[in-house]
Parts: structure tokens; sequence; C-alpha cells
């Protein structure tokens, strides 16, 4: 497939050819690690002593009820939140000592992500590209990429105030593929998603897990068992649970059952 697009100074050609494939996993090095992490606001416990690890090429689950502590947690492994006790650790990166490297390895879509809404898709990828240092050929086939695989053609050129929620959600999924990143963490990247935008955003976690190490967290239980083979569940700070689809479902009947059951 070939696709042309304009950045708002060149218009580029770049065929699927030119796009990198995708790395091949090394057997379950340590991409993610949430080693006793903990955050106090004051008397209120956000998250305490949360504790695990996601390996390489593994798409694991992050649930739990509204108010749980996964977007807390997952600010604090991106470093978006420093932690008031614990240490995230991205990549043998300490986050907290070595925030720059560790930073460079994670693709973050936090849940309604801010973007800017005078640009489009178009100057706020190269932006964001830039701003990681890519440039020329490099940053061309991966704006081709992320431009295809999240389907943003048709807004290419369009102010971002002017895009609906699920082509705003796009916009964010692409800025986190773009650097091409060997961790990615998600929250809730279907949300505002008609079925059908959906499906192709699973179909794409679905590939990217092949090669990359994801966290996923979704309210939608049918989507964690049509793309995770790992979940960890947290309930008012701390997690419940940890571990396969198997594990998650129990003997209860199927995966909702056994979530109300450890979540109250």
């Amino acid at each position: 497939m070939t696709t042309n697009l304009n950045s708002g100074q060149e218009t580029f050609t770049v065929s699927d050819e030119d796009v990198a494939a995708p790395r091949k996993g090394s057997g379950g090095k340590p991409m993610i690690e949430a080693r006793s992490l903990s955050k106090f606001y004051g008397k209120f416990v956000a998250t305490r002593d949360v504790t695990f690890t996601v390996p390489q090429g593994q798409v694991a689950a992050f649930l739990g009820p509204n108010g749980a502590g996964k977007s807390t947690t997952m600010k604090l492994l991106t470093g978006f939140l420093t932690p008031s006790e614990g240490e995230a650790v991205i990549g043998g990166h300490s986050v907290r000592d070595d925030r720059i490297e560790a930073s460079k390895l994670i693709g973050y879509l936090p849940e309604n992500g801010p973007l800017y809404n005078e640009m489009t898709p178009s100057s706020l990828l190269n932006y964001v590209g830039h701003a990681r240092g890519m440039s020329g050929g490099k940053l061309r086939q991966r704006l081709e990429y992320v431009a295809d695989r999240c389907s943003l053609g048709e807004v290419w050129g369009k102010s971002i105030s002017k895009l609906s929620r699920g082509f705003r959600q796009r916009v964010g999924m692409a800025q986190a593929l773009l650097h091409d990143p060997q961790v990615l963490i998600l929250d809730e990247p279907t949300s505002g998603l008609d079925p059908n935008q959906t499906h192709q955003v699973r179909e794409l976690i679905t590939e990217l897990g092949k090669s990359k190490t994801i966290l996923l967290s979704t309210h939608i239980l049918s989507e964690v068992e049509a793309v995770c083979s790992r979940v960890i569940l947290i309930n008012r700070g701390k997690i419940v649970l940890d571990g396969s689809l198997a594990d998650a479902r129990g003997t209860a009947k199927d995966l909702e059952e056994n979530f109300r059951k450890l979540t109250g």
C-alpha cells in the first residue's frame, strides 16, 4: 500500500516496504516493573504497595472499578506522577533516576489525553516527532505508518478542534505509536470509538503485542478476552488478582462475574 500525505511543509510518499518491521521479542525480559508503588494525598491512599512485572511481548489487562487506582498507577509508571513510595522501572531504567531513557521506551495514551486543538493531526505528529529527535526519512516513515494504522488520512489536515471524539482518540494513539516504542501503556484506548473503529484498534493491539509489551486499561471485559493473555486487577489501590485469563475467571461463569466478586 502507498499513501500520500501532506505534512504541512511537504508532500511525501512512502510504501509499506519502507516502514520498519516489528522487532522480535527476546523471551520474557521484564519491561514494565511496578515495585511497591504507593501514592498518598495526605491521608487519602490512591495506591498502596502496587507490585507487578510485565515481560516483553505480553499484553496485560489492567482492570479495576472507577477510582481503583488504575490511571494513577499508569501515571506513576510513565513518570507523570512521582510515587510517595516505591519505584517504577521501564526496560531496566528507573523512571525516577533515569527518566529520559525510560521515556524513550514508552508510548503512553492517557485517558482523555490532551491535544493541541489549534493544530492538525499532521502538524501535531510532526511536532511530537521532532520533540522525540526524529527527522527526515525516519519521521516520514513513521508518519506514514501511524496515519495508515490509525486511519487518519481523511482528517490529516483538519483542525483537531473539529474532530470527533473517536478521531481525537486515534490521534492520541498515533502519537503513542509514532516513535516505535517497546512499551505501550494505554488507558482506555477504545473510548469514544464506534464498533468498527474498536475492532480496528483491537486488531492493532493484537499485532503490536507480538513484538511489544502492552499494559492496557479498559472497562470493556470482552476486549480483555479478545486481546490480553494476562489480567492484573486493582481495587481500592491494591492488587487483588494477577494471573491468566483462566485465573481471572476463577470458578465464575465469566470474567464479568468474577470481577464483581473481587471488587465488591
